[in-house]
């Protein structure tokens, strides 16, 4: 049920491809605009100097890193001559203990044989009788 005043199939098809190549035209006189190209300029220069910050960031970081890397290394080796020195004191302190046990042991010992051979006298001398 077309009516006489909408447009045939051609008369649309035409209006379209105006349009189209309205558009396009548009596009192609923004194209060759002179501010266009001063304009992809300074983008440019933005995205270089962009680059330019970035890559001084990533080398600062990069420096602190390896300057943290730095000082890891030697608070690891501080820590690793503290754990040296507490083992040797420990060892030393375990030396002494031992050497303490190994005295006290001497020590009861001979107080155990004094004792032994105060029996064994005390056993004589009341089998002699005197």
């Amino acid at each position: 049920m077309s009516s006489y005043l909408s447009p045939d199939h051609q008369k649309r098809q035409s209006t379209a491809n105006e349009a189209k190549k309205a558009l396009l035209d548009k596009f192609r006189i923004a194209a060759q605009d002179p501010m266009l190209a001063e304009k992809q300029a300074a983008r440019r220069t933005i995205a270089e100097a962009r680059a330019q910050r970035e890559a001084e960031r990533e080398a600062a970081r990069r420096a602190k890193e390896a300057e943290l890397a730095g000082l890891a290394a030697i608070e690891a080796e501080r820590v690793a001559q503290a754990q040296r020195e507490a083992d040797e004191l420990a060892a030393m302190i375990a030396a002494e203990e031992a050497a303490k046990a190994e005295a006290l042991a001497a020590e009861q010992k001979a107080a155990r044989d004094a004792r032994y051979a105060a029996r064994k006298e005390a056993k004589k001398i009341r089998r002699r009788g005197y």
